[in-house]
């Protein structure tokens, strides 16, 4: 799953090479995609781009007025070709939608056993209801402790949940969970409510420390290589039976999530 930092890149990789181009076709490969079917993806033709942003792990390209906005889902990414076609998608992904410019085309994709990119044609990106919802930007470098205290609350839910919970801290998923906990040494079955000030802070270093360095390593790698960057930099997460990389234990599957997370037992404290 695309988590806030490859969206990042490729939202200022977006940026860089589409502002001021306009759209000269748009064609949607899988129908399911598009949730606003009374407002095509060729409603955008002949329009300029003006901008894009990140909401969370979400895109919106701004059209002059009109936004095509990207939800990447499970599985979702993009291509780009430089020509008027959009490149393949890699090796076990489909072609969902492609959009083409003057110069240069667009291309969505999902690798995803089950559709999960989601597009929506907008005239605002607060319109698309699971951008509406998101909690603070968990990425953006002013993100604070007393931030990360307000959406831990005092809830009896589980540390790894909570940080995926888009409402609560937009922008992670669950690979970077696994790595934030591993780095602020807690468990992820640790409850939020649990927490002492001093754990509530070491969250919020291990935070800021694991997103702001994979901002920074994620921006300029070319975007058909994010994700291969992503995989190399774990710590922890898809690690499954390979040693601690900071002490003498071994990386296990979080109990529960059927391989989906990974931690180790060693270094990270028990829940209270």
């Amino acid at each position: 799953m695309p988590e806030a930092p490859e969206v990042e890149a490729l939202t200022l990789f977006l940026r860089e090479r589409l502002t001021g181009r306009v759209v000269v076709a748009a064609e949607l490969a899988e129908f399911r995609a598009l949730k606003t079917r009374a407002r095509p993806l060729e409603r955008l033709v002949g329009r300029s781009v003006t901008g894009v942003s990140r909401y969370g792990k979400h895109i919106d390209v701004d059209l002059d007025g009109a936004h095509l906005a990207i939800g990447f889902g499970r599985a979702g990414w993009a291509t780009w070709s430089e020509g008027d076609v959009a490149s393949a998608p890699p090796e076990g992904a489909a072609l969902i939608a492609s959009v083409t410019f003057d110069d240069g085309a667009l291309g969505i994709t999902d690798a995803g056993g089950w559709l999960s990119v989601q597009l929506h044609v907008v005239a605002d990106p607060l319109d698309v209801p699971a951008v509406a919802k998101l909690g603070l930007d968990a990425a953006d470098p002013a993100f604070s402790r007393e931030d990360l205290a307000h959406a831990l609350g005092t809830r009896r839910k589980q540390l790894k949940a909570l940080l995926q919970e888009q409402e609560s801290l937009a922008g992670i998923g669950n690979a970077y969970s696994d790595e934030i906990l591993f780095v602020a040494r807690l468990s992820p079955s640790a409850h939020a409510a649990s927490l002492s000030e001093d754990e509530v802070t070491r969250l919020h270093a291990a935070l800021r420390e694991v997103l702001d360095e994979a901002v920074a390593a994620r921006r300029n790698v070319p975007i058909a290589q994010q994700k291969a960057a992503k995989v190399a930099a774990m710590r922890v997460h898809g690690r499954t039976g390979e040693p601690c990389p900071d002490g003498d234990g071994v990386i296990e599957d979080i109990p529960g999530t059927k391989g989906g997370g990974q931690w180790c037992p060693s270094c990270q404290a028990s829940p209270a």
